[in-house]
């Protein structure tokens, strides 16, 4: 296996962040434009910034997938339009979508443009995948409660690349299935506007109100599932089939997404280079840097409540000791600690009579001395908040070292730029000639308008040469080596090799940027893609349908005047209808002149296939009206 073969996809809803991504080793970047992304509340990327996005990665070697994953109005279809055009045009690799029309949009306008099925179309089995593939959509990425087994079936039996979240946050809804910040808050997650709703404190209560917990050690936060971490099973999920390996996080701040990146590059690497390890620091530093505990999820087992981070919904920190002793006057106290504390890291202290408080540490003392640095082990002292007691845990939510670390991925004074080999041959009566070439052998050439003449007073030699080809300024690029071949007593202006040198690297920039994503045909918007409508012509009345799951209801619905009778699908009763129950509603819809339709569940495993695959032929044979299916 080699690097090519797995694909380490980033997130970034930043610039900061996507350069954290790229220098941490990402091997493809996904964020956000302006409109039509499931992360609204993210920074995202104007036009100008996305064309410069793309521009950026490509030139590293970096894909750029755009979210276009939310679902659209009528109006806004247009608008759509344009923007898959534009997408195509700035040479994006992919755009991950969820919404039927964009992806019958961007097949007509923008067919060169990748699609990628995103995890909100609730992709849960190899039929769905394929579903996917049909319909121009060359990778997909399931809906994360899809297990290891069956992601290993779905990659056996499907063409498709498949995606799949490896790190980061986890709803406490099916993937693709959630309406409660739409109906609880009036933002909805389908328009990229989730609320958060799951992150709140709730109190679980009977028919009579009384809290059913108030006897059990449970937190308040009953829907905050824990983050996905999957570096202790990452093998197993590498040897499913799966191609890309996606974290979660365009709402995380760049330090973040380097810390994360760079610990998943490197896993990747060593389980490619055939001794998978991943050292007991990186295991820390990926809690460290925002946790709320972490879990598998549907991976592997059903963990049950074990999933939920029912007493934390944002970063818990790591756990560093427990405050062992306090002053009189309770502003300081002494810490046992667990793991290292350095001046400038962020504490938060889980007060024994609830709540928690926090505090920086800006000076602290061991046996009396004060010290930057704290050892595991040694028992510190510190400043800390009113309201603390003995025995109270310490965390330590923010780690002045690690940011440190992060903080070399990005920023200009940190960036990694690409090495460049130049040529520079200057020989009387002939222009100057210099050649940059890149480690995959793009070249760029040009020459001055100068003609090389004899020097008058200060001739050219290799270190003037090489002051003015090094200046590559804000380029992505940097002085690899430098070759000179140049005549005894010559010279040329320094303006005039600077401007050569601007040129081939012009030159090498656009050569390196089209082998990396050959030209595509312009994409173009036309409204005329729009104005393909069929008329089924106007009903006499509206229908009334009923979705039923027992015969009694079915019975009860037909009597009040339902026109449609929907049966089976999603049920709240047991035992489950039968086919002999079908048959006999079948009956009574006839008899009644009504109509009825036989419904699949939203959700079907790749377990549950078979069990559909019959189902759809004893229906079939009963002549519904039609099938409602959902998946």
């Amino acid at each position: 296996m080699e690097r090519k073969d797995l694909e380490l996809l980033a997130p970034a809803g930043t610039w900061e962040a996507l350069e954290a991504a790229v220098f941490a080793g990402a091997d493809a970047v996904y964020l956000g434009g302006s409109h039509f992304g499931a992360r609204a509340y993210a920074d995202n990327f104007g036009p100008e910034e996305m064309t410069r996005a793309v521009r950026f990665a490509h030139l590293h070697g970096v894909r750029i997938y755009v979210t276009v994953n939310t679902l659209v109005d009528d109006e806004e279809l247009p608008a759509v339009g344009e923007y898959l055009c534009f997408l195509s045009n700035i040479g994006v690799d992919g755009i991950i979508v969820q919404d039927m029309g964009i992806i019958r949009i961007a097949r007509k306008v923008a067919p060169e443009l990748p699609l990628h099925a995103s995890t909100q179309m609730t992709v849960t089995n190899s039929a769905g995948v394929m579903f996917t593939y049909h319909n121009g959509m060359a990778q997909a990425v399931p809906a994360r409660e899809t297990s290891l087994k069956d992601l290993k079936t779905i990659c056996s039996r499907t063409p498709s690349k498949i995606e799949n979240f490896m790190h980061g946050a986890l709803c406490i809804c099916y993937s693709g299935q959630c309406l409660m910040s739409s109906l609880i808050g009036g933002r909805s997650g389908n328009r990229g506007r989730c609320a958060q709703p799951c992150r709140l404190p709730y109190t679980l209560v009977n028919q009579e109100g009384k809290d059913m917990l108030a006897k059990v050690d449970a937190g308040h936060y009953l829907l905050s599932p824990k983050d996905l971490n999957t570096l202790d099973i990452l093998p197993q999920l590498i040897q499913t089939g799966v191609k890309s390996f996606k974290i979660e996080g365009r709402m995380k701040r760049p330090e973040y997404v380097a810390v994360v990146t760079d610990i998943y590059r490197r896993a990747f690497d060593s389980y490619i280079e055939g001794h998978y390890h991943v050292p007991a620091e990186d295991k820390q530093n990926i809690e460290q840097i925002f946790n709320r505990d972490f879990t598998t999820a549907y991976m592997v087992g059903r963990p049950g409540r074990t999933m939920m981070s029912d007493r934390r919904p944002n970063n818990r920190g790591v756990l560093i000791g427990r405050v062992q002793s306090l002053a009189k006057d309770h502003t300081t106290g002494t810490v046992k600690l667990d793991k290292d504390l350095h001046l400038g890291d962020g504490l938060e202290f889980w007060v024994s009579v609830g709540g928690r408080v926090g505090t920086t540490v800006e000076h602290m003392k061991v046996n009396g001395k004060e010290v930057p640095v704290a050892r595991a082990g040694s028992v510190v002292t510190i400043p800390v908040p009113r309201g603390i007691r003995l025995n109270d845990r310490v965390f330590r939510t923010y780690d002045n070292q690690l940011m440190q670390y992060a903080a070399q991925f990005f920023g200009e004074d940190h960036k990694k730029r690409i090495p460049l080999y130049f040529q520079v041959t200057a020989h009387l009566g002939q222009p100057m000639e210099i050649t940059a070439t890149d480690e995959e052998g793009n070249q760029g050439k040009a020459l001055t308008g100068f003609i090389v003449e004899k020097a008058r007073k200060h001739a050219l030699d290799q270190a003037a040469v090489k002051k003015q080809v090094d200046r590559l300024g804000t380029t992505e690029f940097s002085l690899g080596e430098l070759t000179c071949d140049l005549d005894e007593g010559v010279m040329v202006p320094m303006s005039e090799i600077n401007e050569a040198r601007r040129a081939a690297v012009d030159e090498l920039t656009e050569k390196r940027l089209a082998a990396f994503l050959p030209p595509r045909k312009k994409a173009v918007w036309h409204n005329s893609v729009l104005d393909q409508r069929v008329n089924h012509g106007q009903r006499k009345h509206s229908e009334l349908s009923v979705h039923v799951d027992t015969l009694e209801k079915a019975k009860v619905a037909l009597e009040a005047g339902a026109d449609v009778l929907i049966l089976g699908g999603d049920s709240y009763t047991l035992p489950l209808l039968t086919l002999d129950d079908y048959k006999t509603i079948a009956g009574w819809v006839r008899n009644k002149g009504k109509k009825w339709l036989a419904a699949t569940s939203r959700i079907v495993s790749e377990g549950q296939l078979k069990y559909y695959q019959n189902a759809l032929a004893q229906w079939a044979a009963l002549e519904p009206d039609a099938i409602l299916i959902a998946n």
